[in-house]
């Protein structure tokens, strides 16, 4: 029960977190922590304007993409390491769950027929092409070294435990991993910038300028899930199974993650679109160290 209100209520707080800490870093007071809740619940109020070239895609993208994304964050440990929905190998369910997401918006950006969506849809999947094998390299290892079993299982036996030097970098390295597709996902600074509107800069935002209303409502708060599902599995490396205060520790580590994205956006710009993909290099890089470290911690290396 805990875990679905985790997921209705908690995504919507971590843009709004965002906002105010970057405005509290150019010395404005900003808007409500809650702006968010405000904006999503009027957009569900208001009508949809939907080009009569659009076909049947356009119109169910928005709530595709919000299914495929809440099935996935089921399978997601949050307050608790339990999840809704566990099996063994859910791990793979989730990986294409999310991809599967991505894929739909991607499709109703070229369903539009605009070039400026489809500009927007190539930078996304140039984006994508990176990070997939960089989460599908990750997940090997984790498998590799605690055995197929199911992701709140593995991320238990992942857990940084501090009186061991290899178990603490590899936790480190796997943290930046998805710390850094957090932000392509989340659509944040350096890769994209969610206040811009400028054509060379835009990235998801040029994917769903044809959408308004109820279907932009879904949009953004799968944007958010997927956020705080990202954040999730980097607080659960960092939480041990059977703390008592889990639930504490876990809302703690979201905000810290929060306050942390919104002081990087307040202090450096978005890149240009070729050190993004550069930077994005560096999530397969890490990936690829972790799968050699936890090949040799298993093979008895240390």
């Amino acid at each position: 029960m805990i875990n679905i209100l985790y997921i209705l209520l908690l995504p919507l707080f971590l843009p709004g977190l965002i906002s105010r800490v970057k405005a509290i870093m150019v010395g404005r007071k900003g808007q409500s922590l809650f702006q968010a809740y405000f904006h999503f619940t009027k957009l569900l109020q208001k009508d949809e304007l939907i080009s009569h070239s659009a076909s049947f895609i356009t119109r169910l993208a928005p709530l595709l993409a919000l299914s495929a994304t809440l099935v996935s964050a089921l399978m997601i440990p949050f307050g608790s390491i339990h999840t809704l929905l566990g099996f063994k190998g859910d791990l793979v369910l989730v990986l294409y769950l999310l991809a599967l997401s991505k894929g739909i918006m991607v499709l109703a950006a070229l369903d539009s027929g605009s070039s400026f969506e489809g500009m927007g849809a190539s930078r996304e999947i140039s984006f994508t092409a990176f990070l997939e094998p960089a989460f599908i390299l990750i997940l090997a290892g984790l498998i590799y070294s605690s055995g197929f079993n199911s992701l709140s299982q593995i991320l238990n036996s992942q857990v940084i435990k501090g009186q061991e030097t290899w178990s603490l970098i590899i936790g480190i390295f796997t943290i930046i991993a998805l710390y850094i597709m957090l932000l392509v996902e989340g659509s944040r600074v350096p890769f994209d910038d969610p206040a811009t509107h400028l054509e060379l800069t835009m990235i998801h935002e040029v994917m769903v300028l044809d959408y308004s209303g109820f279907s932009l409502g879904l949009i953004h708060y799968t944007a958010a899930l997927k956020m705080l599902i990202y954040s999730s599995l980097i607080v659960h490396i960092l939480i041990p199974e059977g703390t008592a205060i889990s639930h504490l520790i876990y809302l703690a580590g979201v905000i810290l993650i929060g306050i942390i994205t919104g002081i990087l956006e307040s202090l450096m710009a978005r890149f240009r679109m070729n050190r993004n993909l550069e930077l994005v290099l560096m999530p397969v890089s890490i990936s690829i160290l972790i799968f050699a470290l936890l090949i040799a911690r298993s093979m008895g290396a240390w």
